[in-house]
């Protein structure tokens, strides 16, 4: 199984980053690629700009890199409530090439805050919202006060409650 997984983020310290790449490392067997949002750099998303320089090829490699997956493990940042604005902008300009972004790609759907939210309110939209984008939620989850469950040096959850929960939601792509 190949899986795609990234952090709705683009911080080089991405604590959403890093959840992603531990829960899709819990899946056996499978060939892991972590995309970097960082890598696609793109002009704020506005129909002027798109009518003047067209569709930026950052959006379709975006596209291209979760085409290729049997699975999705997506861990979403949360700003103030909401997507963060440099995954919002890649996300816009992504359903410009191919409203279906998701492509009915079995995901898991992930959220983690350092405050005791865990990200969920933007982890309860992005769930809302998928099948509108052929997102295929299959289980998800919102870990809150990540610093509390969560060993950076190690990059994995300390807490077995929470180690536990996470392992049931990453079996759902197996099953």
């Amino acid at each position: 199984m190949k899986i795609v997984a990234f952090g709705a983020s683009t911080s080089r310290t991405s604590i959403n980053k890093a959840l992603a790449t531990y829960a899709a490392s819990l899946v056996k067997d499978a060939e892991v690629t972590v995309l970097d949002l960082s890598q696609y750099s793109l002009p704020l998303y506005s129909e002027d700009v798109e009518k003047e320089q067209g569709q930026p090829e950052a959006a379709q490699a975006f596209l291209d890199q979760i085409a290729q997956a049997d699975a999705l493990v997506i861990s979403y940042a949360e700003h103030n409530g909401h997507y963060p604005a440099a995954y919002k902008n890649l996300f816009d300009w992504a359903t410009r090439v191919d409203m279906k972004v998701f492509k009915d790609i079995p995901a898991v759907y992930l959220a983690t805050s350092p405050g005791a939210g865990g990200a969920s309110s933007v982890l309860a939209a992005a769930i809302n919202s998928a099948p509108f984008f052929a997102g295929n939620v299959k289980g998800s989850l919102s870990i809150p006060s990540f610093y509390d469950q969560f060993d950076l040096e190690k990059g994995q959850l300390t807490d077995p409650q929470w180690q536990e929960k996470l392992q049931q939601v990453m079996d759902t792509l197996s099953s």
